[in-house]
């Protein structure tokens, strides 16, 4: 079986390759490295069921067509996904979900593709209720800063409905919640990597607003799981899904974890909440306990023990 994973060289996309290739797929990844890099994939370039393909899914695909002949599944996670990446490229935020799912539709169309679109908890903006349920229709200021996302996203989900509607074609849209693990770029933006790079360079650890805003984290392995679960069961045809772990937290709380497990001295200072920053995000996954007999195992502690390794490991190679 031949897999597409768009925005492949990416944090989540580079562990997704990483899995099907252990699973015996064949793989090709798409990326256009504005937020990926190739650092993620080159332990996979020496397997030859692995295929890496620069390119931006914006533009006319049909150059590369020949190349993706044969796909019976597509992962679509082509997109800025931090707040940092999506101020700084807000316009390829929305052109990649608009014009590059529209391309990724099309590509699954005619290839008769599975295509699981990689939505995102953003689209339920700043929710007036909790936890947010897949059936919630959300809290978005579409003007906004984070709008650039929030209604790319949106969009993309509509598209992708539209074609399921007209076409008929097999898909799931997964809704993901704040995912974290090694990889995240340090320069990332999002509050785990923040945290542990400030702690462990002994800077300042950031906290915007008073902290008492909420997130729930889930660790990349148990999101994997659940990506492929949604793509590679038959019964999540036409379905939305949230994937992500429903034990919220304070992120003044995270910061102070984080600052002890890294055995840190520096201080805890707080900056102004940016426009439209959720005050609260845990999911219901309750659909996703029943359709794909899903639940995160991976425990916090375990997860950042993980990612704190890994970024020392990192900064001790440079």
């Amino acid at each position: 079986m031949k897999v597409l994973v768009t925005g492949g060289a990416g944090f989540i996309g580079s562990h997704l390759c990483e899995y099907l290739l252990s699973q015996n797929y064949e793989v090709v990844c798409i990326d256009n490295y504005i937020t990926g890099t190739s650092d993620n994939i080159k332990h996979l370039l020496d397997d030859e069921r692995f295929k890496s393909i620069e390119f931006d899914l914006t533009q006319n695909i049909f150059p590369i067509l020949s190349k993706l002949s044969g796909i019976n599944y597509i992962f679509h996670l082509a997109s800025p996904a931090s707040p940092v990446d999506y101020t700084n490229y807000a316009i390829e935020t929305l052109m990649v979900n608009s014009a590059g799912t529209y391309n990724i539709l099309d590509l699954a169309l005619k290839n008769r593709a599975k295509v699981l679109l990689a939505s995102t908890s953003e689209v339920y903006g700043d929710p007036n209720v909790s936890p947010q349920k897949e059936t919630y229709w959300g809290n978005v200021n579409s003007v906004g800063p984070r709008g650039c996302y929030d209604e790319a996203k949106r969009f993309a989900e509509a598209l992708t409905m539209a074609f399921y509607r007209k076409y008929e074609i097999d898909m799931v849209i997964i809704r993901i919640f704040n995912t974290f693990g090694p990889r995240m770029r340090k320069e990332d933006g999002r509050v785990v990597p923040n945290f542990i790079q400030q702690a462990l360079s002994g800077k300042p650890l950031t906290v915007y607003g008073d902290g008492l805003q909420t997130r729930s984290f889930c660790y990349v392995d148990d999101l994997i799981d659940g990506l492929t679960k949604a793509m590679f069961l038959e019964k999540t045809r036409g379905e939305v899904v949230n994937l992500g772990n429903p034990n919220e937290m304070k992120v003044i709380d995270l910061a102070k974890q984080i600052k002890e497990m890294c055995a840190s001295n520096s201080e805890i200072i707080f900056l102004p909440l940016p426009e439209d920053d959720p005050l609260q995000r845990k999911p219901d996954i309750e659909k996703a306990k029943k359709i794909l007999g899903w639940n995160p195992k991976v425990p916090l502690d375990d997860g950042l023990k993980y990612v704190i390794k890994w970024f020392e490991r990192v900064d001790s190679l440079r």
